[in-house]
């Protein structure tokens, strides 16, 4: 019986990511570190309540952001998304105060900007990377230009709730981003469409000599991307009570490291949602330790870049990439 026990946890260690395993180590000796530093701040309520919002903003945005790098792309554009769906939020909240319209606005121009990515990409054959970089600035200035660079709108307490709200205890926003997790598991796991994203990302001549439509998936693929970055920018401008032009600012660089922390290859192919939330969570304590230890804003730039940097030399160390 023992022995059976101990073969069914050897067995469940080798099914692991060499590199979500030490992403789970790297994850408690950081919690210990800071924990010992700000023992009386770090393990309050509140303040786990605070790592909970910002993990779920930068983990439903990753969430995307790895389905789209495991086809073989990326989207810069994810942070000016956020931004501008956040300025169209408040300006259909100011003319009609309905929470179903804000949250309608948010998703379908979300999967609007998506789809410009991806009419960028699959029509006149633009790389994802210099198609969504030269989309980050268009979107980001439009959002400044529609507001003058000021927040915009006041949000009806329903749909503040969606932000601050609370279900069972659990904050909603952490809630949707669970059942999100869960849903992106299942649909790059378990059906023939997500099986065929990892192929597209693996081999793209292999994957057209499959007969899998390449620019139907890489279409979908980024507005699915515009999808989820409106409905994360749903829950920021509830949270904060109006439409910020600013917002998401700096979410591209945060959900990249995320995704390549939790062994998403940047070259596509290979990754799992499992490792992408890891990398959220590992991310999300690392940023609210420097805070409270108050680390400059300067260094915490400098701390993120040099995580996906050693996020990517750690993928070919262990010979994942």
């Amino acid at each position: 019986m023992e022995e059976s026990k101990k073969n069914s946890s050897f067995s469940f260690l080798k099914r692991v990511d060499p590199l979500n395993l030490a992403l789970i180590i790297a994850l408690f000796i950081l919690v210990v570190i800071i924990g010992v530093q700000k023992p009386n701040v770090f393990f309050l309520p509140k303040n786990l309540l605070n790592i909970g919002q910002a993990v779920t903003m930068i983990g439903l945005v990753t969430l995307a952001q790895a389905v789209v790098i495991i086809a073989g792309g990326m989207d810069l554009s994810v942070g000016s998304i956020v931004g501008l769906v956040s300025i169209c939020i408040g300006l259909s909240m100011q003319s009609n105060d309905n929470l179903f319209i804000g949250i309608a606005a948010g998703l379908v121009i979300g999967g609007l900007l998506g789809l410009v990515n991806g009419f960028l990409i699959t029509i006149n054959k633009i790389e994802p990377v210099i198609a969504t970089l030269g989309t980050l600035a268009v979107f980001r200035g439009a959002a400044f230009i529609l507001t003058k660079g000021a927040p915009i709108g006041t949000m009806s307490k329903a749909f503040n709730k969606i932000g601050s709200g609370v279900v069972l205890g659990i904050p909603i926003p952490v809630v949707i981003f669970g059942v999100t997790a869960i849903a992106f598991h299942i649909f790059l796991t378990y059906t023939d469409v997500g099986r065929k994203i990892f192929v597209l990302g693996g081999n793209v001549i292999a994957a057209r000599l499959g007969g899998i439509n390449v620019d139907k998936y890489k279409m979908s693929i980024f507005v699915l991307s515009g999808v989820i970055a409106g409905l994360a920018s749903v829950i920021l401008t509830a949270r904060s009570n109006a439409g910020q032009p600013n917002a998401g600012v700096g979410l591209e660089l945060d959900t990249i490291t995320a995704a390549a922390l939790g062994g998403i290859v940047l070259s596509g192919g290979k990754g799992t949602i499992f490792g992408a939330i890891l990398g959220v969570i590992v991310l999300g304590v690392l940023q609210n330790g420097m805070i409270l230890l108050n680390v400059s804003q300067f260094y915490q730039f400098i701390a993120k870049g040099l995580l996906l940097i050693l996020a990517v030399l750690l993928q070919r160390w262990l010979k994942i990439a």
